[in-house]
């Protein structure tokens, strides 16, 4: 697909990768599916850099936007699961 994924030009390099990868387990989830602990790692980082559920919000809509994929729906899924889970829609 091509997108841009939403990123805050004030972010470091670091954190734009952090947030990146966070978007790619995105995908993956709902392509392939995931690994709980993956996505679980990814969705930690992004939590650090993006702190906010404000801002969370604005950048799942921004995102799903332009991707068509609903990072909540996945993230909800994330919090009832367990180690070794599948994360998938």
């Amino acid at each position: 697909m091509e997108y841009s994924y939403p990123l805050d030009l004030d972010w470091s390099t670091e954190e734009m990768i952090a947030v990146t990868h966070f978007y790619q387990m995105i995908e993956k989830g709902y392509e392939s599916g995931v690994k709980q602990e993956i996505l679980s790692q990814a969705y930690q980082e992004f939590k650090q850099i993006v702190p906010s559920k404000a801002e969370e919000k604005t950048l799942f809509k921004e995102f799903e936007k332009v991707s068509n994929y609903r990072p909540w729906d996945l993230i909800k899924q994330l919090k009832n699961s367990e180690k070794n889970d599948i994360i998938k829609p």
